[in-house]
């Protein structure tokens, strides 16, 4: 008989699946379950982005793009960036991508070799750590205190980076916390990475959900475009998770690199998600407003929801997701949640799925609707009163 285990990769046996599709395992065969999991917008695509991708078949627009993605799509790409985040590329400095999943991990393999160093602050998206060793790299994780409101610190950064350091990957305004980086101390990252040779892979998913304060690209700092790559797409601010549409945005010679990967792996976005994602910039900057306000919205009551149940939490400022402290009660975060879902079926995720220093915390999403919320909320103060 065939011997599966010697067949595979010794990395990819190594690698952990995902804790969030773990703790997702746990809700299929469960009915009636208030879930406040998913990183996805309860939103329709809006209609006139739809309406984009009918025509386009209707003209019977079936066809490959250029490796690149449309360069009508690029050029929108290149107008956004300016018009929304003060950010100059040319169109010839952007890359379509499927989704922001393909971003990141194009960025990381071009630039890696093995036994290249990776910085990762943690707690943060699932897929950085294990794309980075796939791609042979040692990564060295960052794990950021409550204390300084899961920010990412010059010092932290500094006393992380070594002679083998090639890549940061800055993930900000951040999944699962909520929180963000603001101009100044953006700055302070980047007197830290001055002289240096390391790149850096910023990831704006969520530039477009902040509350009271704009996104800064670290692009924009002085000095960091040219060692910068934004990692982005449509999924978040335009409610196109299913498209699966993104983008990477770097200096020419990086992205040159990049598009060999993509060519050679993908060879392009899907066709009907470009002209939808055209019509998306050009006419979508009044649906992100709408969607981002109800978000706000959202937050404001989960998080006072939240401090009435009497769990320790900070209000967050970008992305959809809040991050309270669930350690008080003699449970890991896994069992406090696997125990609030079989218990009174509501689900959040524990905040050991986006690294070991969520111990004590879970994830809340609050893209979902108010009475949904509500709901989730009734049966979270439930639960804790009962285990007080």
């Amino acid at each position: 008989m065939i011997n599966y285990d010697n067949l595979l990769s010794d990395t990819i046996k190594d690698i952990k699946p995902s804790g969030i599709r773990k703790f997702f395992d746990l809700l299929a065969d469960m009915g009636d379950v208030t879930a406040l999991t998913v990183g996805q917008p309860d939103f329709v695509t809006p209609w006139h982005i739809r309406e984009a991708a009918i025509e386009s078949l209707e003209k019977g627009q079936t066809y490959y793009t250029s490796n690149s993605g449309l360069s009508e799509l690029r050029s929108e790409i290149s107008a956004y960036l300016k018009r929304r985040f003060e950010l100059q590329y040319d169109s010839s400095e952007i890359l379509v991508t499927v989704g922001g999943s393909e971003a990141i991990d194009v960025a990381i393999r071009a630039l890696i070799n093995p036994g290249d160093e990776v910085i990762v602050p943690t707690p943060s998206f699932v897929c950085y750590e294990p794309i980075a060793r796939m791609s042979g790299a040692t990564v060295v994780t960052i794990e950021t205190k409550a204390e300084n409101g899961f920010k990412l610190t010059p010092d932290e950064l500094k006393a992380a980076i070594t002679p083998k350091t090639k890549l940061l990957i800055l993930p900000f305004p951040n999944n699962p916390t909520g929180a963000i980086l603001e101009r100044e101390e953006l700055k302070a990252l980047a007197r830290v990475l001055e002289n240096t040779n390391i790149a850096v892979l910023s990831d704006e998913i969520y530039a477009e959900l902040t509350y009271g304060k704009k996104h800064v690209s670290i692009a924009s700092i002085d000095g960091m475009r040219e060692r910068t790559i934004i990692a982005s797409g449509f999924s978040k601010a335009y409610a196109m998770t299913g498209w699966r549409l993104g983008y990477l945005a770097a200096p020419a010679p990086l992205l040159k690199a990049m598009t060999k990967l993509h060519q050679y792996a993908i060879m392009c976005a899907p066709t009907v998600s470009q002209f939808a994602a055209v019509e998306a910039l050009r006419a979508g900057d009044t649906d992100i407003f709408d969607m981002c306000a109800e978000y706000n919205r959202r937050r404001v009551f989960i998080y006072e929801g939240l401090c009435k149940i009497g769990l320790p939490v900070s209000m967050p400022e970008g992305a959809f997701y809040i991050y309270p402290y669930i350690g008080g009660f003699g449970l890991t975060s896994e069992e406090f949640c696997e125990r609030l879902l079989y218990e009174e079926k509501c689900a959040i995720v524990p905040g050991t799925a986006f690294g070991e220093c969520g111990e004590g915390y879970a994830r809340i999403s609050y893209a979902y609707s108010m009475a949904h919320i509500e709901e989730a909320l009734k049966k979270i103060k439930r639960f804790v009163d009962r285990i007080k």
